[in-house]
């Protein structure tokens, strides 16, 4: 690693920084991990759209339904891609605590940047402050590389402000994607200042979170990777006036993919978020492939009513 345990929190916020994306993990037609299809599209979302780094197989990507050397190997793939020209975080999330730590190392041994690790699904969610913080410090007391939280409603619980503000105490915690309502993450970002960074899934919030919060990272969900193509970065491009004050026309620029992520949403068919994803991001000329049971495949109606909103959407192609 580049930097060491102590050093961790620091290390991230001067470069874990920029829009993050979520990959989607393509899979062959026999249900193998298609590996030259995910090499591709990261070369694609690393060299064309400009994304500072990945997040790699967490839900989007179908971690629940991959073993642990596929995701091992997703690893291995994502930093090789990445390697001189991004960053990566790898989702070691799972309900076994041994197969987050066995995934945590190997994420640090092939050269990931920091890893990812959504709090315990925990079925009794009631009090549960004493186990998920210590579920942490253990693992901040074990492993070395930086460890980025994660809490969504998925979990059965939503975990408070102030429990975030304490795990942060720990010296490798660096990060959060905290999927939570606006005035709870408000909250954290005022209790830990600069010593995290702080983020949310919602790219129609992230401009005014870098405005009113002095945010920057965007960890992170598929937009930059479907609401962009190789000559319209409309993302990457109001993230980048933010940066620079010009606050008034960063929201011109992200005003302007309303249309797209408007024919996004619309085309979304219920319960099938991946397959959705997948079939749009083939719509954008990359791999997509079939999604894994337990998840649904797409109807052809489906697939129909995703193209004609596509059609739709006002993203540049060429």
């Amino acid at each position: 690693m580049l930097y060491t345990k102590t050093e961790a929190q620091a290390y991230a916020k001067a470069h874990f920084t920029g829009v993050w994306a979520a990959t989607l993990t393509p899979f062959a037609a026999n249900g193998s991990v298609d590996e030259a299809g995910f090499t591709a599209n990261m070369d694609h979302w690393i060299g064309q759209l400009g994304v500072s780094g990945l997040f790699v197989s967490g839900k989007q990507g179908e971690f629940f339904s991959m073993s642990v050397p596929e995701r091992k190997r997703t690893f291995e793939i994502a930093v090789a891609a990445a390697r001189g020209r991004s960053r990566t975080v790898m989702s070691c999330s799972d309900t076994n605590l041994d197969v987050v730590i066995d995934l945590a190392r190997h994420a640090q041994r092939v050269g990931a940047d920091w890893i990812v690790v959504h709090s315990p699904v925990l079925h009794f969610g009631a009090d549960t402050d004493d186990t998920i913080f210590e579920y942490y410090r253990h693992l901040s007391e074990v492993l070395d590389i930086g460890i980025a939280m994660w809490n969504h409603p998925d979990c059965g619980y939503l975990m408070s402000p102030q429990l975030c503000a304490r795990i942060a105490e720990l010296p490798n915690i660096v990060a959060i994607k905290y999927s939570v309502p606006r005035p709870m993450y408000s909250e954290l970002s005022r209790l830990v200042g600069d010593r995290i960074q702080v983020s949310t899934a919602s790219e129609e919030e992230w401009l005014d979170n870098i405005i009113e919060l002095g945010w920057n990272l965007y960890l992170c969900s598929t937009p930059p990777l479907l609401l962009q193509t190789a000559v319209d970065r409309r993302i990457h491009d109001y993230t980048q006036l933010a940066f620079a004050g010009q606050h008034d026309e960063a929201r011109r620029v992200r005003n302007s993919l309303n249309p797209a992520r408007e024919a996004f949403r619309a085309s979304k068919p219920r319960g099938k978020p991946q397959a959705h994803s997948k079939y749009w991001l083939e719509l954008l000329g990359q791999v997509g492939g079939p999604v894994r049971r337990p998840l649904l495949a797409l109807t052809d109606a489906e697939r129909l009513s995703i193209g004609e909103h596509f059609a739709r959407s006002g993203l540049r192609l060429t």
